[in-house]
């Protein structure tokens, strides 16, 4: 072997030495909790400190507000001035998102569930109504499944029902390890940005806030909250159908992570009966961000008519809704 060769390998070496210590340290990370808000405030707890928001009349229905992977709070704000007018809304930022901790674990559905019952706990919050965005869906579900005397009912805002959604080829190489860590530590928020595009329906400019949301995320945050393995198991429908409780379940028609969300709406009023199901036009995979008052709307009149017979009805209302919005788009 020449020299040039030898150099060559031996940069190759270093280079590889360089990215092992980079994950090593990256993956290590932590962050303690800390308020990004001017409305929020950190509840310490057993599994980690949560920051929340608590808005509205303290002795209206409470609504629980849980947002999406690498979100936090501020996704929830164009709806909370909706919602807050006759219920107590609770927002709360998940663990390793937004102004939470960042520790080394503790991010599984399961876990975050458990957490989230925890800090309703502490602020006194039963019988709510619980909307859950993306992985936020995940964790309403575990919770109405291991805390039921928490959710009186469950609204998931594009979840996908079992399996992985496609979060797209930059978000797929960050969670390959060791070029994860690396591609972590020198993103830009051109990046981050583009990143997230596909989050909202084609043409949707992402705000600077949930850049600085993704920002805030150590590696080990980001990379360890996966809702797949919980999702994959057992289907949210079924889960949730096991509950008994009522279940809205809301997506965007202009959805870019989730294949097909007419099939998906159909499969979980298949999958649990008496499900209300309801498509937005317009919206992308964030409905609650792209059409905040249709969205808030949708969310009241759930939780004001949870009962089995009411939501029977209106699950063929909304099924003779989707097959008219369907029959729109493939006939503009």
């Amino acid at each position: 072997m020449g020299r040039s060769g030898k150099i060559a390998v031996g940069l190759v070496l270093v280079l590889a030495v360089l990215l092992g210590i980079n994950a090593l340290v990256t993956g290590a990370e932590t962050r303690p909790a800390e308020v990004t808000r001017s409305d929020g405030r950190i509840l310490g707890l057993r599994g980690g400190a949560l920051q929340v928001v608590d808005r509205g009349p303290r002795d209206a229905p409470p609504i629980v507000l849980l947002h999406c992977f690498t979100c936090a709070i501020d996704w929830w704000d164009r709806m909370m001035p909706r919602l807050e007018r006759d219920h107590r809304v609770v927002a709360i930022d998940l663990l390793g998102h937004g102004g939470s901790e960042k520790p080394e674990s503790g991010y599984s559905i399961e876990s975050q569930a458990d957490l989230v019952t925890e800090a309703l706990g502490r602020l006194g919050v039963r019988e709510a109504t619980v909307v859950g965005h993306s992985l936020g869906g995940a964790v309403a579900v575990a919770l109405a499944e291991r805390s039921p005397r928490v959710a009186s009912g469950v609204v998931i805002i594009d979840t996908t029902a079992g399996g992985e959604a496609d979060l797209g080829l930059l978000a797929k190489l960050t969670f390959t390890p060791v070029l994860g860590e690396a591609l972590w530590r020198i993103k830009t928020d051109f990046a981050t940005r583009k990143g997230l595009e596909v989050a909202f329906a084609p043409g949707f400019e992402v705000p600077d806030a949930f850049v600085e949301d993704l920002e805030r995320m150590t590696f080990t945050s980001y990379d360890s909250a996966d809702s797949s393995d919980y999702s994959g198991s057992r289907s949210l429908a079924t889960r949730m159908r096991a509950t008994g409780k009522p279940l809205l379940v809301i997506m965007g028609a202009e959805e870019q992570i989730i294949d097909d969300p007419h099939a998906m709406l159909a499969r979980y009023a298949r999958e649990a009966p008496g499900t209300v199901t309801e498509l937005i036009a317009g919206a992308g995979h964030s409905p609650n961000v792209e059409k905040p008052g249709e969205t808030a709307a949708l969310i009241l009149a759930f939780a004001k008519r949870k009962t089995p017979a009411t939501l029977g009805k209106r699950r063929h209302a909304t099924q003779e809704g989707l097959q008219k919005t369907s029959a729109v788009r493939k006939n503009p």
